[in-house]
């Protein structure tokens, strides 16, 4: 029979605990430093709030709602769940744009949020100022909770099913054996062995993992909320959030609980003088504090006649991009986290409790949880000075404006190629990618070096369509760099690889190609090119955010091969050579190795006495190359392509290319519960052979229940991901990404759609978008270069 050993007896802890027993789970252990809730959970808000701003997000938060009643009734034990209802304020016209999107998600999850106006919160909260408010979302669903009754509701439901609960139980390290773990040690030195072991610690999780080799990209930092007196004015209110503002108010037996998520958030140290003892008030900081008074003093007068009846500064967690850190660290089987909850932990208590306790019992996670996954956290972010630079608007961040391509500004840097200054001096204006620094665009002028955000038209479009149309005749050079790189090798090269890929991984050396490493379930892993470089050596190329994923992924697949996974990311630079120009220029740059050069190969190139490799390959759908080079020959090499004339194109640029090309992006097109079928592309497999996930394939085959399409739609709103789309007044979908192509000038969006009897291609569908519906209809073949004549030239 396995152990797993939890790690922390806040809400976190405490819900997997509870969801573990539920799954048939007999030898568990919960261990708690202090006493159950001491750390962070005692002291939280409450509130409950079932709306997100993904899909995703919104099932785990939706949970919630249903578990916390139910918990009540499984054990004598009031959780203090209210449904309140509450109130999404705007005061920005560009917010209103936000709260659209965000309620057409939320009606299509069986929510029901509405937009109200500012008089109309006014009738339903008296003492409500609406002055300045252009808008309001009501939802209905909107809830409150007590956070102490909550866990020991948890705890006494786990313990009736066999969980044991020790306090007074701190843990000093992890155990491991190369990477696997193997149990924990206390500060008494009593070690406890284990299969499996869950961080749910909280602000203390960083410190613990780091014992085991995973970096966590965490922080601890004071967090603040002040509790008023009683007045009759506040019986029954609801929760608000004056997200402009920053502050949320929720009633609570008469009283208000005001809190705000602040800039520059205070970091505090979780191992310092304070950090072991429970239930930790620390110090009142009006300073801090005091903006956020004055919005609640605008926005409820009536709180000019209450006192304060207490002040709660106590710490609270947060991560560097504000998503939870949830799942199995990557590169050590069996350690799982669920951390990191960014002062929602209480509320998400319900769904991150019970998805890891699939993950846990099943071995895989029961839904595409690839937002919140540990394994999108790079290591350097982890740093103690980079967390505590982003602390600078992470807090913010929870109720910050999300403007569509919202850029960071703290904590930047953290990855750059070597090639970085060289496309600083063409004029890049650098986005984050998976950490890496990459230019989104190249300006000419300073005008276009800082452009403004908007919800409409980007004002970067032109920019796009420029660099863009360089392709039509010349040559674009693109930084592909970032890109995940790993070197299988060994005896059993080829048959590792062609038992994980759908496609035949028996071509000939020189052979690239692309295929899709799937899970049992047919569901898509992985989206990646591989290189046959020799009998037993193979390069694999995957996307930049997906690089310590894909390398967990390969590292678990090779047990029982006679394999070994090496990333290579970082010791070589991509530049993307593409355009109608590519082959002349490389010709003149480079020598005459470019005319015999088929699509999907790859060979060596000489240059300056050293070695290039050349993959003709292109994920913008034109002639072109791209060229892998150890820095001491990148920089030369880019030097004298610029000579050559080519130009440097965007990462926006790039984006816009693939989808009029009708190329998928994963991690928004496809992920882990969509499969090859259903994302049209079959072509990729090879069902003479044996491969995982195959007997999914075969069930499906011909029985499709949706597919992914490409859409055009009508004039050019901003497609994002996650839009319904409409057919026949039902929801038939939502959309994964979109944009406006960059050659072709169409709005295109790909959406994954439910079949039915009459063809895609009949139908006519609407999406709406930011509450507003427009027609699109279905795409036979991709609008741009349809044949792939270019491609292939």
């Amino acid at each position: 029979m396995s152990r797993t050993i939890i790690i922390g007896g806040g809400a976190i802890g405490l819900s997997l605990a509870y969801h573990l027993a539920r799954r048939g789970a007999r030898d568990v252990l919960l261990l708690e430093r202090n006493q159950l809730t001491s750390g962070t959970s005692w002291h939280a808000a409450g509130i409950v709030g079932p709306l997100r701003a993904t899909p995703n997000m919104t099932r785990l938060a939706m949970y919630a709602g249903e578990l916390f009643p139910r918990l009540e009734a499984e054990t004598g034990l009031s959780t203090g769940f209210r449904r309140t209802g509450g109130y999404w304020l705007a005061r920005a016209p560009e917010r209103m744009d936000e709260l659209h999107r965000i309620a057409a998600l939320g009606r299509h999850f069986g929510l029901s949020p509405r937009m109200v106006s500012g008089a109309d919160l006014a009738r339903a909260v008296p003492s409500v100022d609406p002055a300045g408010l252009v808008g309001v979302m009501e939802v209905a669903e909107d809830a409150s909770v007590n956070p102490v009754d909550l866990c020991m509701a948890y705890a006494r439901a786990a313990k009736s099913a066999g969980v044991e609960i020790r306090e007074g139980a701190g843990v000093e390290r992890l155990l491991s054996d190369g990477a696997r773990i193997t149990g924990v040690r206390l500060s008494d030195g009593t070690e406890i062995g284990a299969d499996s072991v869950a961080l749910c610690a909280g602000a203390w999780s960083k410190r613990l993992a780091a014992t085991a080799g995973l970096a966590l990209p965490l922080q601890a930092v004071e967090h603040m909320y002040v509790v008023t007196e009683p007045h009759t004015a506040f019986a029954g209110f609801p929760v608000l959030r004056d997200l402009d503002r920053g502050i949320y108010i929720k009633g609570d037996t008469g009283k208000l609980v005001i809190g705000g998520f602040e800039p520059d958030a205070k970091c505090w140290d979780p191992h310092g003088p304070e950090g072991n003892r429970p239930f930790l008030e620390m110090a009142e900081d009006w300073d801090q504090f005091t903006p956020f008074m004055e919005a609640a003093l605008n926005l409820v007068p009536t709180l000019e006649a209450v006192g304060i009846q207490h002040f709660m500064n106590g710490p609270e967690s947060f991560t560097a991009d504000t998503k939870p850190l949830v799942g199995q660290a990557p590169g050590m089987d069996g350690l799982f986290v669920a951390a990191g909850m960014n002062s929602v932990g209480v509320m998400s208590s319900a769904g991150v409790g019970r998805v890891l306790a699939d993950w846990i019992v099943e071995g895989t996670p029961p839904m595409d949880l690839w937002e919140v996954d540990i394994a999108r956290c790079d290591p350097r972010a982890a740093g103690e000075a980079h967390m505590a630079e982003r602390m600078r608007e992470a807090v913010s961040d929870q109720f910050a404006l999300h403007w569509p391509f919202k850029q960071p500004k703290a904590g930047r840097g953290l990855r750059m190629s070597a090639l970085h200054d060289r496309w600083a001096a063409r004029g890049a204006v650098f986005g984050q990618t998976a950490g890496w620094e990459r230019g989104l665009w190249y300006a000419e002028q300073d005008a276009e070096q800082r452009l403004p955000y908007s919800i409409g038209a980007q004002p970067w479009e032109r920019i796009v369509w420029r660099e863009a149309a360089r392709m039509e005749t010349g040559t674009v050079l693109l930084d592909l760099s970032p890109f995940s790189k790993f070197h299988v090798h060994g005896a059993d090269a080829l048959a590792f690889l062609d038992r994980i890929a759908c496609s035949r991984m028996d071509v000939a050396e020189g052979r690239v190609v692309y295929t899709q490493l799937l899970n049992d379930r047919g569901g898509i892993e992985a989206d990646v090119t591989v290189t046959r470089l020799s009998a037993d050596r193979f390069r694999l190329v995957s996307g930049a955010a997906t690089r310590w994923r894909d390398g967990a992924l390969l590292r678990r697949a090779a047990a029982g091969f006679d394999v070994t996974v090496t990333d290579v990311t970082e010791e070589s630079c991509v530049i993307g050579v593409m355009g109608g120009g590519a082959r002349d220029l490389l010709t003149a740059a480079l020598g005459d190795h470019w005319q015999d050069f088929p699509f999907a190969t790859a060979r060596t190139i000489p240059i300056a006495r050293k070695d290039l490799r050349a993959t003709r390959i292109s994920f913008v759908g034109d002639l072109g190359w791209e060229l892998t080079a150890t820095p001491d020959v990148a920089g030369p090499l880019f030097d004298l392509l610029i000579a050559a004339g080519a130009r440097p194109m965007g990462h926006y640029a790039v984006d816009a290319c693939r989808l009029e090309k009708g190329f998928v992006h994963w991690g928004h097109d496809v992920g882990p519960d969509i499969t090859p079928l259903e994302a049209g592309l079959g072509f990729c497999i090879d069902w003479s052979k044996d491969f995982v996930g195959k007997a999914a394939l075969e069930a499906q085959r011909g029985r499709l229940a949706r597919k992914l399409t490409l859409l055009e739609v009508e004039g050019a709103p901003l497609v994002l991901h996650d839009e319904p789309v409409w057919e026949n007044g039902q929801v038939v979908g939502l959309t994964t990404s979109g944009g406006r192509g960059a050659r072709t000038g169409l709005t295109l969006a790909f959406a994954l759609l439910d079949l039915a009897e009459t063809p895609l291609a009949e139908r006519r569908f609407d999406i709406e978008i930011a509450g507003t519906r427009h027609p699109a209809k279905a795409l036979a073949r991709p609008p741009y270069d349809p044949k792939g004549e270019r491609m292939r030239a």
